[in-house]
């Protein structure tokens, strides 16, 4: 294996899960020449991953960007494709990439005539959790699955920008309350209940984070405007790195089933999730899958009428409501129970002369 090529546009917290596979492509094939065709936004967040050929597919320009890939792609050959979305769009720029090898996902996890585009298939897997889903795709080319480790390259400035956002003699607590999909959205005066348990009861600094979309800042004022206790909204105001930095530097992230959730877990921070429109089990935070609020189970029967063991893995709950079954007793219970581990933790430091991450 000379050259191989990664295919995955999207989304933000997928991209994520992907760059384990690259590090361990890096270390079990140290020769080889690794290209990603990659999304617009996503390039932002990881696009300087060193010792990696980035080609940017902009969903958005239409045929212009099939035709364009295949253009910069015409005279190339790779070794192997892993073809890690199965999505139509992304089965057409599979198309549009030569390889002798293109793996894909087995025949329960395909769809959009992704069988079409591959010639190897992944091992089936009963409740897989995402990204152990992508770490397997380097098994059908004889190497081992890529370990859950992450390196997200971050600037000077962006750790500059983070630190600027913190208290030093608190703990912070960031909340992004948006996802992608509103149907995994938690009310915001939830959130502001939560947000008011955490400043009022813990001391905690909230800091609200989202993109520039309309949505997601107004999401955030009506946050900030229910809420008794004061925020640090910068919601719109800071870049994937930045937020990544911040994300790496605070002490605790709240958040429903969204990119920034993952990328938190992979800059080694705990996450308190929100779950009930999806599996956490399956999309949550990786590392912190046991600070996860999970009333999934309960959603799926109540929406569905089918119950964890009846439903297809993956199956979502994405209802109207279906968010509402997560209490705010819920979350401030979470985030007690965070709160109590984690004095533990800084007092067993504290006699052993340990460190943490954060300073």
């Amino acid at each position: 294996m000379n050259s191989i090529c990664i295919l995955r546009l999207s989304a933000i917290g997928d991209v994520t899960h992907v760059v384990p596979v690259v590090l361990s492509l890096q270390e079990q094939l140290p020769d080889a020449k690794i290209t990603w065709v990659i999304g617009k936004i996503e390039a932002k967040l990881i696009g300087d991953l060193p010792g990696v050929e980035f080609i940017v597919f902009d969903k958005k320009s239409g045929w212009k960007g099939y035709l364009e890939l295949r253009r910069i792609l015409r005279d190339r050959q790779f070794d192997a494709l892993l073809h890690m979305q199965v999505a139509l769009r992304a089965n057409l720029a599979a198309a549009m990439i030569p390889a002798r090898i293109k793996v894909g996902y087995d025949r329960d996890r395909s769809k959009d005539l992704h069988g079409l585009f591959i010639n190897r298939r992944i091992a089936p897997a009963v409740r897989q959790h995402v990204r152990d889903c992508l770490a397997s795709f380097l098994e059908p080319l004889g190497l081992e699955p890529a370990p859950p480790r992450w390196t997200i390259p971050l600037s000077d400035g962006d750790h500059a920008f983070a630190r600027k956002q913190l208290a030093e003699d608190r703990k912070n607590l960031v909340i992004s309350p948006c996802a992608s999909h509103t149907l995994r959205n938690w009310p915001a005066e939830r959130y502001a209940r939560l947000a008011d348990h955490a400043a009022g009861e813990h001391g905690m600094k909230v800091i609200l984070v989202g993109s520039p979309a309309p949505f997601e800042v107004e999401y955030c004022a009506a946050i900030e405007e229910v809420m008794e206790e004061p925020a640090h909204n910068i919601c719109g105001k800071d870049t994937l790195k930045q937020l990544a930095a911040l994300l790496y530097h605070t002490d605790l992230v709240v958040a429903p089933d969204t990119g920034p959730a993952h990328i938190a877990s992979a800059m080694g921070t705990d996450v308190l999730g929100l779950f009930a429109a999806s599996n956490p089990d399956r999309s949550g935070p990786y590392n912190s899958l046991q600070w996860c609020v999970n009333r999934y189970p309960e959603a799926l029967e109540k929406f569905t009428g089918q119950t964890l063991d009846q439903a297809r893995w993956g199956a979502k709950a994405e209802f109207e409501g279906a968010m509402k079954m997560v209490t705010v007793n819920d979350a401030t219970d979470m985030l007690d129970r965070w709160i109590a581990e984690k004095d533990r933790d800084l007092a067993t430091e504290s006699t052993e002369g340990h460190g943490n991450k954060k300073t």
